[in-house]
């Protein structure tokens, strides 16, 4: 039997992921600094609201409040044998909600980068992080979870760490990476790079894509730049940020985020969502506008940049031209 979510693939040519958990929460009352994955035992009914927020917007698959439910992050605030248990809450509320809504919806288990630098750069070993991976995997897997969603990373060691977990786990699992410096990811990653990452794998993920990075311009070049193969991902945040009052705020309207849902599909994304900033607001606008809208050619760059705003870079990295990673700052600023 194939997965929920390659069941749901079958019988769509686009799927509308959710948007921001961040910035729902924060508008809930969330402080910085907080781990969030805590209000999965101590405020169900906010992440209730939360999950429920983006399938009354018409979301057919949710991410879990658990980005940050690994034991290297939650040990920051003493949690770190938690990972787990709170990864599973999260997941048992998120199959709450998608096994009342009346139509298929996907529970897909959030699982956010460690926050370490891996080796040799780093003191974290890949048998550590897939360790770490795997705990949470496990938890994810308890709650219900259909399938695992590893998001925002940047180095390729970590991807293959999360995939050796996923395997573990015996779960069906898909990836983002965040494309920010130059169209390429903090570790220089580029998009053909992670086509080519996850095309080797043993257990190559159900689809893979970016998440996050600058704004969604620059996200739809990048996947432009993915190649044939698996299904593709993209969740772009909902314009840039703006700090003002003392809060950040994202420029990112909902007629903005139509736009680049449409845009998104044609450039050839079939899973299709937001990132910071984007609330039912916007995701309501990408359904109408992917409902609504005909399927058309790749959009030209110059339109992209003209409708959703100009690059941040001149190049998107597929043509040498990126940055270079400069490895001995990065080393000092990890001692920091």
């Amino acid at each position: 039997m194939p997965d929920a979510l390659t069941a749901l693939l079958k019988d769509r040519d686009w799927l509308l992921a959710d948007g921001a958990t961040g910035t729902i929460l924060f508008n809930m009352g969330l402080t910085a600094g907080d781990a969030p994955e805590f209000w999965n035992e101590t405020d169900v009914d906010k992440v209730r609201a939360l999950y429920q927020g983006s399938v009354d917007a018409g979301s057919d698959l949710f991410l879990t409040n658990t980005f940050g439910g690994n034991a290297a992050r939650l040990k920051l605030h003493d949690a770190g044998h938690r990972a787990g248990d709170l990864s599973r809450m999260g997941a048992e509320i998120g199959r709450e909600i998608a096994d009342k809504a009346g139509r298929p919806v996907i529970v897909a288990g959030s699982m956010g980068p460690t926050g370490e630098i891996m080796a040799p750069m780093g003191p974290l070993t890949h048998e550590s992080a897939v360790e770490i991976f795997h705990q949470q995997a496990e938890g994810l897997k308890a709650g219900g979870a259909d399938v695992l969603w590893v998001e925002t990373i940047s180095a390729p060691e970590e991807l293959k760490a999360a995939a050796e977990a996923a395997a573990l786990a015996d779960m069906p699992w898909c990836v983002t990476m965040s494309f920010d410096t130059a169209g390429r990811t903090m570790m220089g990653t580029t998009s053909e790079a992670m086509t080519r990452l996850v095309s080797k794998l043993p257990n190559p993920p159900v689809a893979y894509g970016a998440n996050c990075g600058v704004g969604a311009s620059d996200l739809i070049r990048t996947v432009m730049g993915f190649g044939p193969g698996l299904p593709v991902i993209a969740k772009g945040n909902a314009g840039i940020p703006k700090y003002h009052d003392g809060h950040i705020h994202y420029d990112g309207t909902p007629e903005l985020m139509a736009e680049y849902a449409v845009m998104a599909r044609n450039a050839g994304a079939t899973i299709i969502g937001g990132c910071c900033g984007t609330t039912p607001d916007h995701l309501r606008a990408m359904r109408a506008a992917l409902e609504t809208t005909a399927r058309g050619p790749a959009p030209d760059l110059a339109v992209v940049a003209d409708t959703l705003g100009g690059f941040s870079s001149d190049s998107d990295g597929t043509d040498g031209r990126g940055p270079t990673r400069d490895r001995s700052k990065s080393r000092r600023r990890s001692r920091a």
